[in-house]
């Protein structure tokens, strides 16, 4: 790895923010990579918030900017960010920016795919899902990000029993703890391994 120049990361975020504020904590104390901006789909969400109080910069775009060439492309060049991570986003990237960003977007799911994946399913309609099938354990699934929601290469999963007495709130509450453990760590390591490789 070139450790001349550290990475800039960028989060985009859909809700609260808190797996974004969990990975700009960790970075902030990284040799490898930093989060520099967050970019938001919605105006009035929570995780924007986070940003104001963590001084980190914050840009809201839509639908349009999403998909144009002078939008969100633009405003990562700008920005020289090397890789885009999606913290509880919940568009489908264009192929435009995939394109751009081939093999350097990276995704979190709140369940061991290729279960419980696809359109529709986030937050909570994964949660209900799984509890509603009786499954006897749940989990996360960092993987890379492609054309279509959820089907990019697996990267990394972790594992939680479910019993019987869980809830669709108490497996979130059990999924989110794995997510803040190892998201961060396996977005660093997934960054030193493709600049080891470049």
């Amino acid at each position: 790895m070139n450790r001349l120049k550290m990475k800039n990361i960028a989060v985009f975020v859909s809700g609260s923010g808190s797996n974004a504020e969990n990975l700009f904590n960790y970075f902030e104390s990284s040799d490898t990579a930093r989060v520099t901006v967050m970019l938001a789909n919605r105006p009035d969400i929570y995780a924007l918030t986070r940003a104001q109080r963590l001084g980190l910069e914050a840009v809201v775009f839509n639908r349009e900017e999403f998909k144009s060439q002078d939008g969100v492309l633009k405003i990562l060049k700008d920005r020289k960010i090397d890789y885009i991570v999606l913290a509880g986003f919940l568009w489908l990237v264009p192929p435009a920016l995939i394109e751009a960003y081939s093999g350097r977007i990276l995704n979190i799911h709140p369940a061991l795919l290729p279960n419980y994946g696809g359109k529709g399913m986030y937050g909570d309609a994964v949660h209900r899902a799984v509890i509603a099938a009786g499954e006897r354990e749940s989990g996360i699934t960092i993987h890379r990000v492609n054309e279509q929601y959820d089907s990019g290469d697996i990267l990394f999963q972790a594992r939680v029993p479910l019993t019987e007495a869980d809830t669709p709130e108490s497996c979130a509450a059990k999924v989110h703890e794995l997510e803040y453990a190892h998201f961060p760590r396996i977005v660093e390591r997934e960054i030193l391994r493709s600049e080891a490789e470049a």
